[in-house]
């Protein structure tokens, strides 16, 4: 196969990268769709984006095509959404009754319009590369021609399952799981797609267990980190008392009430820490946890900020912490060590493969183990500086985007002999 690959015709490719909601303040899906897209462009390949609401934040010279959604999240109420026209078409009219009804529809007829879209479009790309929309509209276009592949950063299962373990009541439960219910047609799209790109050994593992996809089918690739704005900034002085995080506030993948629980047993010990969370407080369990702990006022939440801000924190900041119970590969821990910060992370499912031997890791859903791994740290200001060196040195080896983007076109070749074969 690589002599296939090798002997593809050595020229700019135009690739298609639909993603149902991008921009990088919805998490890491937004974060990856900036820098590949930026990093294609830099090879020299022609890329466009299509996407619906939040738009992307994207790179000058990568196109971004809008397929506009309901966006039914930025109402208070579903109900202001409604208007007669919702009757002309039926994709609208689908999303606002599932919305309406606890549903999480957007995948599905984001992928619906693009199909759409795409029967006026499709001849203009040599490949469709999926940020794991993973809708029955990419089957669509895989039939009219297109090879198409998809990276899934991890399944969405493991979301689910953590979600619905979190929920406090049986009515919030059965809400939960019909919220993710969009996972049944995510999974019947991936089985049916050669490759898939996988962002982990561990993703991949994920893969095959839950969504039953054959392992032979997917191909590894590294994300990569943006070292030029995540980096170590000198002029800044390191504080001797400040951890700092990433991580939303009520989302139980993420873990922040386990180190809210850690950051009280360390209070103890060091009454003058504090702790910045790169994120909102809503009132809801982390809330509660707080206010239980009497620490409200010690924990300062910031947000909508930019990457250079979030940079300057890490440069001022003592100890980075990545808390979460689960990650498909892990961006903020992976912007920390190119920072140059100290990291303390869970073992939460990619985790080590990012951290390597440049961390300290510590058991995910376990506030004494974050509590001595970060303790272990700011106990020791030798060790603090040497876990910051190799972090930023990791980060220079294994996930640059240059890297990952000559990768990526290794397997948009393959996807395009499979389907002229």
């Amino acid at each position: 196969m690589s002599e296939k690959i090798n002997s593809l015709q050595d020229r700019p490719l135009s690739i298609l990268m639909p993603s149902y909601r991008s921009h990088p303040y919805t998490g890491g899906q937004g974060i990856y769709m900036r820098l590949v897209t930026k990093a294609m462009r830099d090879l020299g390949h022609k890329v466009e984006v299509v996407s619906g609401q939040p738009y992307p934040i994207l790179d000058e010279g990568v196109k971004l095509t809008k397929l506009p959604s309901l966006d039914l999240y930025s109402y208070d109420n579903p109900l202001k959404a409604f208007n007669l026209s919702l009757f002309k078409n039926k994709i609208d009219l689908f999303e606002w009754i599932s919305h309406l009804t606890g549903g999480f529809s957007e995948p599905y007829t984001f992928g619906e319009r693009m199909a759409k879209w795409a029967k006026l479009n499709y001849s203009n790309y040599d490949v469709v590369h999926d940020n794991q929309t993973l809708a029955y509209g990419l089957l669509k276009l895989k039939n009219m021609g297109i090879p198409v592949v998809g990276t899934i950063h991890h399944p969405i299962t493991m979301d689910k399952k953590i979600d619905i373990k979190h929920a406090e009541t049986i009515s919030l439960k059965i809400l939960k799981w019909r919220w993710y219910s969009f996972l049944n047609m995510q999974m019947k799209v991936a089985r049916q797609l050669d490759p898939i790109i996988v962002v982990s050994e561990n993703t991949r593992k994920d893969l095959a267990k839950d969504f039953k996809i054959d392992i032979k089918k997917t191909r590894k690739v590294l994300h990569g980190i943006d070292h030029l704005t995540f980096k170590p900034i000198e002029k800044i002085k390191r504080k001797s008392n400040q951890l700092i995080t990433t991580a939303s506030a009520d989302v139980p993948l993420k873990g922040l009430i386990y180190l809210i629980r850690a950051y009280d047993l360390l209070l103890k010990d060091f009454p003058e820490l504090q702790l910045v969370v790169i994120g909102k407080l809503r009132e809801g369990p982390t809330s509660k946890e707080l206010d239980k702990k009497g620490i409200r006022e010690k924990v300062r939440f910031v947000s909508d900020l930019t990457s250079d801000e979030i940079a300057q924190l890490y440069a001022e900041s003592t100890i980075a912490v990545s808390p979460s119970v689960y990650e498909g590969f892990g961006f903020p821990a992976g912007e920390a060590m190119s920072c140059g910060i100290p990291l303390v992370s869970t073992n939460g499912g990619s985790l080590p493969e990012v951290v390597g031997d440049a961390g300290i890791i510590v058991n995910h859903s376990d506030p004494l183990s974050l509590y001595q791994g970060i303790k272990e740290l700011l106990d020791d200001e030798e060790k603090r500086f040497v876990y910051g060196k190799m972090g930023r040195e990791r980060v220079l080896d294994k996930f640059t985007w240059e890297r990952a983007a000559r990768e990526l076109v290794d397997v948009y070749k393959e996807a395009i002999i499979n389907a002229n074969n």
